[in-house]
């Protein structure tokens, strides 16, 4: 079975790269061995910032209000790359609501 990727989109215009850059490496440390790669896909569309692990989107800005906290965002990936690793100190499940 083939490995999952993230996709980061964000928008260009709204200077949104480090961001999206900081939270890939967070993703990329976090699951080093549990992921394919983490792509960061430039966005002309204002305000977008979505998160997604192959088909399933697991942060949209606009949608779930702003953007995540690093460690809520690892909790959605990790319910679906590897749902029973544990974290350590932000390992509880999020849920569906967060």
């Amino acid at each position: 079975m083939s490995k999952p990727t993230v996709a980061i989109r964000y928008c260009t215009g709204c200077r949104w790269l480090l961001r999206a850059a900081w939270m890939a490496q967070e993703l990329l440390t976090t699951f080093e061995d549990d992921l394919a790669e983490v792509s960061l896909v430039p966005d002309h569309v204002g305000g977008r910032f979505i998160v997604s692990v192959g088909e399933t989107v697991v942060w949209d800005r606009k949608r779930d209000g702003g953007f995540p906290e690093i460690k809520v965002l690892k909790q959605r990936v990790r319910d679906i790359v590897a749902p029973d690793r544990d974290l350590g100190h932000s390992g509880r499940h999020s849920g569906a609501g967060g």
